[in-house]
């Protein structure tokens, strides 16, 4: 089942909705935090965990990606280990496409066949709690235009753990066209003073196949479909219809069928994301173009180095 995450999730303060599952949030964390944890597993592999505290859209995948870049340009033979989730495989395509990905529905058993071949570095693209790995380092990744949203935990809220436990989280990431970047980063250093904090932005990499001179209907089913507006527009593409669907959301005919509908009266084109058009198999595409993009790390010398 695909659900659209809820608009008050995202409201600067929690709303009247928000203290009402408030209770339900409270007592999911109560019993997370009374469970048995389980053994840690340890490995020789340098495992590092990007992952995230608010749920989806805060480009961890993007950010696993550019740092596997980073690490084979160094001589440093890096890989992707993913938990295997059914209605995420346009994520473990994109992986694929990008690096060599060890996937398992246990991130233990991917991690120790990633060893056996002898990489140096298992970066993991999700997991961050997971309890079960001792990782050797930990980026919790954040969208600049969402933050923490209301600030409160699942369900009145988009996080997926308490903000207060950025103070055992050394590494941070902020991305998303720099917006809001100094005042999160302020947030950020009065819970953790110690964390370092890393920011990039998104950039589309085949902006120029897309004529400005058009409009667009654009959708996507991703984790955060403002921030992929925001940047199009950034680059001057004109839109003039958006539709957004719930992130990973399979694709049926229908759909398509209704924007193809939409974007024709309107005279539009229509873009998407990588990500989506991967969704989209066996279904008419033909009048579809998607944007590849990546996250560009800034300061990436710094970087590295912290990394490593």
């Amino acid at each position: 089942m695909n659900l659209k995450k809820p608009k008050f999730w995202d409201y600067k303060k929690p709303n009247l909705i928000a203290l009402i599952f408030y209770p339900i949030a409270f007592l999911i964390n109560l019993v997370n935090n009374l469970k048995t944890k389980p053994k840690k597993n340890n490995f020789k592999i340098k495992i590092i965990c990007i992952g995230n505290i608010y749920v989806g859209g805060t480009g961890k995948t993007s950010l696993c990606i550019e740092l596997n870049k980073l690490l084979m340009k160094n001589n440093i033979k890096s890989c992707f280990v993913k938990k295997l989730y059914k209605d995420q495989l346009d994520e473990q395509k994109i992986l694929e496409n990008h690096g060599k990905l060890f996937l398992s529905k246990r991130r233990v058993d991917a991690i120790k066949k990633a060893e056996s071949e002898n990489y140096d570095i298992a970066i993991l693209d999700d997991g961050l709690q997971d309890n079960s790995i001792n990782y050797d380092l930990n980026i919790v990744c954040f969208n600049n235009q969402n933050w923490i949203g209301n600030g409160m935990t699942i369900p009145a809220g988009p996080l997926r753990e308490n903000i207060n436990n950025l103070n055992k989280y050394d590494h941070i990431f902020l991305n998303g066209n720099l917006e809001n970047f100094e005042n999160i980063k302020e947030d950020i250093l009065k819970i953790n003073p110690k964390a370092k904090i890393f920011n990039g932005k998104y950039e589309p990499l085949n902006i120029n196949e897309f004529n400005k001179e058009d409009n667009y209907f654009v959708f996507s089913g991703i984790g955060n479909h403002k921030t992929f507006i925001s940047m199009l527009r950034n680059y001057g593409i004109n839109i003039l219809r958006d539709m957004e669907f719930p992130d990973h959301y399979q694709y049926e005919e229908n759909d398509i069928k209704k924007i193809i509908k939409e974007a024709n009266d309107l005279n539009c084109e229509i873009i998407t994301t990588e990500k989506d058009y991967l969704r989209l198999e066996n279904l008419e595409t033909h009048k579809i173009k998607f944007v590849t993009s990546k996250i560009k790390i800034l300061d990436e010398e710094i970087f590295l180095k912290a990394v490593l």
